[in-house]
């Protein structure tokens, strides 16, 4: 199990990095200056598609290790925070502190699907978009540790 699940996990953390290295120059080019509108549109896509990667690691772990996914309307949220609390087969995937990081993400997943991209603020995207790959670095750290715990298991 460990083996598969640690695969997985590479698997997707290799398209994270490929989804972050495309969008590299427009990271580098909007921290130093404020995105034209259609380029606010394309880095909804980049943090869309981000969250979506690292809710499939969730998703893999919760199943995997878990052995079940949350149900309900809120089962998005309830699987992020399952990863910041131990269950019975596992210690916490990611600290609390990550959680509440992630949880960003996870909201905006829902405006990108909810709202039309002539509507996307900036203002409000700009800290998800800048700490991206400060994100995905913090998270890849707590990943590692999670499967060098579970494998010491």
């Amino acid at each position: 199990m460990w083996d598969e699940l640690a695969n997985q996990i590479a698997l997707e953390c290799e398209e994270l990095e490929g989804l972050i290295e495309f969008y590299r120059p427009l990271l580098k080019q909007c921290s130093q200056s404020e995105p034209a509108r259609f380029e606010v549109s394309a880095l909804a896509t980049l943090l869309h598609s981000f969250y979506g990667g690292v809710e499939n690691i969730f998703k893999r772990i919760a199943l995997e290790v878990d052995g079940s996914l949350p149900a309900g309307k809120y089962w998005h949220r309830d699987l992020l925070n399952a990863m910041a609390r131990p269950s019975a087969s596992r210690a916490a995937v990611i600290p609390a502190w990550l959680a509440i990081r992630l949880r960003g993400y996870l909201q905006f997943r829902h405006v990108f699907r909810s709202v039309y991209s002539s509507r996307l603020d900036w203002d409000r995207m700009a800290p998800l978009v800048l700490e991206c790959e400060e994100t995905f670095r913090q998270l890849r750290e707590e990943l590692a540790r999670f499967l060098k715990d579970l494998e010491a298991q």
